[in-house]
């Protein structure tokens, strides 16, 4: 159709819209333009410009018949899809409230379906349009669709509303907290329920507790981390378990008290099961990471995830051949499990050929996202177990650490490279040998140039300390690469005290060896 015939059909539809039609003309011009804003073309624009935005909206307001509050929902739902010019042309013209007052219980359960529709499409990736909302009462509104009495569709797309509402919105996620919407998603969790209404709600619960403290807290206070666990068994559809770990992931994330709560209802051991070959890959990554999170400060599952064989599960994700994604997930999670003081868990890994399959990856050329995981791993492997150390250099990890070590490389992957060739170095004779015959004294005085990161200068300075204690021909390399005058240069502009005192350390050794 040519545009001047397009633009004289979108007015003429327009024109029907107005007070004087019959409520069936109203309905059936408002259908005609949501089919006509179905697809991303002009006639969007058109509707715009022929003051169709302010039309729909007039025909939310209340009295208007069933027929035509949806038909106006669902073409305002059309014409606000990724398009933020329609969108404020919405919300100006008064049609977030009015969308959120279809919400009320009176009217019908079609109507409610579509009018969230069209706010989920309204506020998508919208920030003002998401305050908006707020502000008129959408968030309690959407939280009350959420109730028993409501039908399954209705509170699917209620949850998946809230979701949207949410995301990197601090302030929304704070209100629906307050309106009781945790307490009210962590109610559809339960068993027996339709999975599409536990699926949306427990992504909700996911968008809802990312950088959340106290949502986190809601929810364990609720139940729901028990309720998400149960979500995790085996009877239950790939999409639930897959919005149940991820919602784990989030919940647990830096709040040790919900980590700790998750082995006790058996979840650490729901998440190993969900590692196994014959689990879907979306689903196996989600489990993944959200065993990375339960790790990061929680002693307790650490060392749960260890004892439902979680060690050889991960490692075994590592094997060459199989999804990328998944691959970096397991990498991360082992380099958490392995911080610190967890002996238990390093030799672990190693007895399990996980330090043989992290290495194989360097060597194989992995991605800079995969290479910071695995380097990292290593680094945490190597921190307190010389056996780790001697097992890394058998591998052949030495040289694969060093040939990261290249100019214009990633800031993190040079970084935690250093570190672990610290690690490797700590009293440790034969690694030491092998990093300066591998090179790795001349790329780690290559790290101490101006403009470092604080954390390269401390790594790479920490590295050559340790390479130059009790080995004169370490030292002598460092003299021969410029490392004097390169650590001098730290130890002057040092922009961390971690990165001072290491250089310091390491200009003693090489100046009164």
């Amino acid at each position: 159709m040519a545009k001047g015939s397009a633009r004289a059909r979108v007015a003429a539809l327009v024109r029907r819209l107005a007070p004087g039609s019959s409520a069936a003309e109203q309905a059936e011009a408002a259908h005609a333009l949501a089919r006509l804003c179905s697809d991303k073309g002009q006639n969007r624009e058109y509707v715009r410009g022929c003051g169709g935005v302010a039309a729909l909206v007039g025909l939310l307001a209340p009295g208007r018949t069933d027929a035509v509050h949806l038909q106006a929902a669902t073409a305002l739902q059309n014409l606000s899809i990724d398009n933020e010019q329609n969108q404020n042309s919405i919300r100006e013209c008064g049609g977030d409230a009015a969308l959120v007052g279809l919400l009320a219980p009176g009217n019908s359960v079609t109507v409610q379906k579509h009018a969230v529709g069209a706010l989920c499409s309204l506020f998508f990736d919208n920030t003002q349009i998401k305050d908006s909302v707020r502000e008129c009462g959408g968030d309690a509104a959407l939280v009350g669709l959420l109730a028993p009495c409501r039908s399954a569709i209705v509170q699917m797309q209620a949850a998946n509303a809230l979701s949207n509402l949410c995301f990197e919105n601090a302030q929304s996620k704070d209100s629906v907290r307050e309106c009781g919407g945790v307490a009210a998603l962590v109610g559809l969790l339960a068993p027996g329920g339709p999975a599409a209404v536990q699926e949306e709600a427990a992504a909700a619960l996911c968008t809802l507790c990312m950088r959340n403290t106290q949502n986190q807290d809601s929810v364990r206070e609720c139940g729901g981390i028990a309720a998400l666990v149960a979500l995790l068994a085996p009877g239950c559809s790939a999409g639930v378990q897959r919005r149940a770990a991820g919602a784990l992931a989030n919940v647990c994330f830096h709040n040790v008290r919900n980590q700790d709560s998750v082995p006790v209802c058996g979840g650490v051991a729901a998440l190993v099961g969900l590692l196994a070959p014959g689990v879907a890959p979306a689903v196996r990554a989600r489990a993944t990471g959200a065993l990375g999170n339960l790790c990061m400060t929680s002693a307790r599952c650490q060392d749960s995830v260890r004892a439902c064989g979680g060690v050889a599960a991960l490692v075994a994700l590592l094997a060459p051949g199989g999804s990328a994604a998944l691959c970096e997930q397991a990498a991360r999670a082992l380099a958490i499990m392995c911080i610190g003081p967890n002996t238990h868990n390093q030799d672990s890994v190693r007895e399990c050929g996980g330090v043989a399959a992290l290495v194989a990856l360097l060597a194989a050329g992995c991605s800079a996202g995969m290479q910071k995981h695995v380097v990292n791993a290593l680094a945490n492997l190597c921190a307190k177990s010389i056996e780790n150390r001697d097992r890394v250099r058998e591998c052949g990890g030495v040289a694969a650490l060093v040939g990261l070590l290249v100019p214009g490389g990633s800031a993190a992957v040079l970084e935690w490279t250093a570190r672990a060739l610290c690690n490797l170095c700590r009293e440790h004779t034969q690694n030491k040998d092998s990093v300066r015959e591998c090179g790795g004294i001349a790329a780690l005085v290559g790290l101490l140039v101006p403009g470092g990161s604080p954390g390269m200068h401390k790594w790479a300075a920490g590295a050559l300390h340790n390479l130059c204690s009790d080995n004169a021909q370490s030292r002598e390399a460092v003299r021969a690469c410029g490392g004097v005058a390169a650590l001098e240069r730290v130890l002057a502009c040092a922009s961390s005290a971690a990165a001072h005192d290491w250089a310091a350390a390491a200009l003693r050794n090489l100046v009164h060896a």
